[in-house]
C-alpha cells in the first residue's frame, strides 16, 4: 500500500486511519493489538536506551534530561511527519566531539559549562532547520551533491579519530581503571558476536552493565579500586521533576559546534533511504519535514538541558528484525522515555557508573563512529583509484585526528569542524572542471 499523499492524504486527514492487523509485515499506517504494541514498544525503548544514556554521559549531561527529551523530541518528529515515518530521535554522538572541545570537559562528572555547550548545540539545530527548509523547497539533489559518500564518511571518520583521545584518558589512570575498561571492552564484543536473540542487538547497555558489576565486586567488594558511593542514589527519590539548564550563547561555541547539523543532515537521509527500502516505498517526500523535525527537536532538547538528538539507527534495526513499521510503537515509546525523565533515582543510578567503564564503552563507540566510515565507503563503492576522493578523505582524517586547528580573529574552529568543512571544500575543487584541465 503506498502512502496516502495529495486528495488521498486529506481524505484520511493529518495521521493515517491506523488499521488494525496482528500479524505478518506491518506498515507505518497499521497498528498492533494494545498488548503487542506495549511490548514492541518497550523494546525500541531498550534498544535506544543504551547510546541515549552514554551518550550524555560522555559529555557531562544529565542522562535524565537527555532521556525526557528524547521522548519529546520524538512526538515532535512523530506530529511533523504525520505519523507516517516511523523512527526513534535518540541522542546525537555527533556532538561528543564538538561540546568536549567547546566546554573542555574532563570526562566525567557534571559539566561545567553546560550552558555554552546547549547554546552550540541550539545553533546547529538553526542551521539544520535552515537546510530542511531549503530541502522542502528544492528537493534533495543539492545535498547529495554536495555531501557524497567519499565526504560523509571522511567527516564520519575525522569526528571518531577526533575522539580517540578521550577515551583512552579514561581508562589510563591505572592498571585497575585500564583493566575495567578492557574488561569492558571484552564483554561489548562477545555480546556484539555471540548472545543470542535480541540480546545481540544490546551489547552497549549490556557492556555498561557487566562492566559496572566487574567494577561493583573489584572496588567495593575487595578494595581494588575507588568504591562507588551510592549515597546520592539512595537519597534520590522514584519520582520528581528533571533539573533543567538554560543555553547561554557565544559565538566561538557556536561556529565550533554547528557544523554537525550537516553531519545530522546525512545521518537522517541515510535512515530515511533505509526505512524506504525496508518498507518498499520511497520516503523521499517527507525528508524536508524528517529534517525540520529532527532540527526542532534538538532545539528544544538543547533549550531545557539535553543532548542533540538524531534518528537511531538502533531502532531501525529492530524494525529490520521484526518486521514491524508501525509508527504507534515510536508514539509509545517516547511516552515511556517521558516517564522515565521523572526519575530521580533512575538518573542517579546511571550517574554512578564509574569512569573506567565509560572509558571502555568510548573506546567502542568512538571506534564504531570511525568504523562506519568504511561501511559507507563499502556500500556506496567509493572509488579510491581516483585521485579527488583519495586526497580528500586524506586531508580530513588528518585534520581530524590531529585536531587541526583554524583561528580568525575571536573565533576558533577545531579539528571537526576543519575536517567537515576542508572535505566539502576540497572535494568540490578537485572535482571541478578547472581542476580536471
Amino acid at each position: 500500500m503506498p502512502i496516502a499523499t495529495g486528495s488521498d492524504e486529506r481524505a484520511q486527514g493529518y495521521f493515517p486511519r491506523w488499521i488494525l492487523k496482528s500479524s505478518g509485515v506491518i506498515m507505518p499506517e497499521q497498528r498492533l493489538p494494545l498488548g503487542q504494541t506495549v511490548v514492541s514498544g518497550l523494546q525500541h525503548c531498550v534498544a535506544m536506551s543504551g547510546s541515549t544514556i552514554i551518550a550524555p554521559l560522555l559529555m557531562g549531561f544529565d542522562p535524565n534530561v537527555a532521556v525526557l527529551f528524547s521522548g519529546i523530541g520524538t512526538l515532535i518528529f512523530f506530529v511533523i511527519v504525520a505519523g507516517r515515518v516511523p523512527s526513534y530521535l535518540g541522542s546525537s554522538f555527533a556532538f561528543i566531539a564538538v561540546v568536549i572541545a567547546a566546554t573542555g570537559y574532563a570526562g566525567h562528572g557534571p559539566n561545567p559549562n553546560l550552558s555554552v555547550a546547549l547554546g552550540g548545540i541550539v545553533g546547529a539545530g538553526v542551521l539544520y532547520g535552515l537546510i530542511a527548509l531549503v530541502v522542502m523547497w528544492s528537493g534533495v539533489g543539492w545535498i547529495e551533491k554536495l555531501l557524497p559518500p567519499v565526504v560523509t564518511g571522511a567527516v564520519v571518520a575525522a569526528i571518531g579519530l577526533n575522539l580517540a583521545p578521550v577515551a583512552v584518558k579514561a581508562v589510563s589512570a591505572n592498571a585497575f581503571d585500564t583493566g575495567i575498561g578492557l574488561a569492558t571492552v571484552l564483554i561489548i564484543g562477545v555480546v556484539a558476536v555471540g548472545a543470542p536473540g535480541l540480546w545481540r542487538r544490546l551489547p552497549i547497555i549490556l557492556g555498561a552493565i557487566g562492566g559496572y558489576l566487574l567494577y561493583l565486586l573489584f572496588a567495593n567488594g575487595l578494595g581494588f579500586g575507588r568504591p562507588i558511593d551510592f549515597t546520592q542514589v539512595s537519597a534520590a527519590s522514584w519520582i520528581g521533576l528533571p533539573s533543567l539548564t538554560t543555553p547561554t550563547f557565544q559565538a566561538d561555541a557556536i561556529v565550533l559546534i554547528a557544523p554537525v547539523a550537516i553531519i545530522l543532515v546525512a545521518e537522517n537521509l541515510g535512515h530515511i533511504k533505509a526505512v524506504g527500502a525496508m518498507t518498499g516505498r520511497s520516503l523521499d517526500d517527507y525528508l524536508g519535514r524528517a529534517l525540520l523535525a529532527d532540527s526542532l527537536a534538538t532545539m528544544v532538547a538543547a533549550c531545557g538541558g539535553g543532548t542533540g538528538v538524531t534518528t537511531y539507527a538502533e531502532n531501525i534495526g529492530v524494525m529490520a528484525a521484526t518486521k514491524v513499521y508501525s509508527t504507534l510503537l515510536f508514539a509509545f515509546a517516547a511516552m515511556v522515555s517521558i516517564v522515565l525523565g521523572f526519575s530521580p533515582k533512575f538518573g542517579a543510578l546511571v550517574l554512578s557508573i564509574p569512569g573506567p567503564v565509560i572509558g571502555g564503552l568510548s573506546i567502542v563507540l568512538f571506534g564504531l563512529i570511525a568504523a562506519m566510515a568504511g561501511r559507507i565507503w563499502v556500500e556506496n563503492k567509493v572509488d579510491f583509484s581516483s585521485p579527488a576522493n583519495l586526497i580528500t578523505v586524506a586531508v580530513a582524517l588528518t585534520a581530524g585526528a590531529g585536531d587541526l586547528t583554524l583561528k580568525f580573529g575571536a573565533f576558533t574552529i577545531g579539528g571537526i569542524g576543519t575536517a567537515t568543512f576542508g572535505a566539502i571544500i576540497l572535494y568540490q575543487i578537485l572535482t571541478s572542471r578547472l581542476a580536471r584541465r
